[in-house]
């Protein structure tokens, strides 16, 4: 029994596998919020200067790594078929989860952290200026996390390389590269035509509705206008 419940759901995630959410917007709106400092992503990129060797170790699903404050659990009651379950760690969907996140990790990795470590949420960024002093670095931030009891999702993590992606960006001994992949999609764009396919067929019908549209709004916000009067000039349009 529980006074709080909602609805659960799972969606599917790029690997196959499933995510559970729960809808948090009740317990959202009493939550008194916190808020951590997010790193911004130019400062993160700045400490990379000189480095040439790259790691990139990510959380095993992060959030739920995170034990709930005992006698709290109640608080976060989801409803299956068959009856109500609690979460015993913390769901994706809380308010104050991103914070909190963030400042247990930061808190953990805080002695590397500006050294040879970014991190962003679940993704860790070490990097070195050589391979004995990787080696080092990785033997340090994995004993860590070893004694913290935070456990790693191998399939994702990227050792001992001189180029990787990173929030969108190519990280290199090189330098830093904005990603191919995401220039090629301007690249590809179609080119503009002429401007007289844009003036026939349908596209001239459907921007003319939209043009509509739009007076009527710009009408209806700012001018008091009947409703009958309204309706009369645009009940018979098939494209409003």
């Amino acid at each position: 029994m529980s006074p709080c419940a909602v609805p659960a759901l799972l969606t599917p995630k790029k690997d196959s596998s499933w995510r559970m959410c729960v809808d948090s917007r009740a317990i959202n709106k009493i939550t008194v919020r916190y808020r951590f400092p997010i790193p911004r992503l130019d400062n993160m990129l700045d400490q990379l200067h000189d480095s040439k060797v790259f790691s990139k170790i990510e959380l095993r699903i992060g959030y739920h790594q995170i034990r709930i404050r005992p006698r709290d659990e109640w608080k976060t009651a989801f409803q299956t078929k068959e009856r109500l379950y609690d979460w015993l760690v913390m769901q994706f969907g809380l308010s104050n989860a991103p914070s909190t996140f963030m400042r247990i990790v930061n808190q953990v990795l805080k002695p590397f952290i500006d050294r040879f470590v970014v991190v962003y949420f679940d993704d860790i960024l070490m990097y070195s200026k050589s391979k004995e002093e990787y080696l080092k670095h990785l033997r340090e931030v994995l004993k860590v996390l070893q004694w913290n009891k935070f456990y790693i999702n191998l399939k994702k993590c990227i050792f001992l390389t001189d180029k990787l992606l990173f929030l969108g960006y190519i990280v290199s001994s090189e330098g830093i590269h904005v990603d191919e992949e995401k220039i090629n999609v301007i690249r590809e764009w179609p080119a503009p035509k002429p401007v007289s396919e844009h003036k026939s067929g349908e596209l001239d019908k459907v921007a003319d509705a939209l043009s509509r549209m739009a007076a009527l709004l710009v009408t209806m916000t700012t001018e008091v206008v009947a409703f009958e009067h309204l309706k009369e000039l645009y009940a018979d349009d098939e494209d409003f």
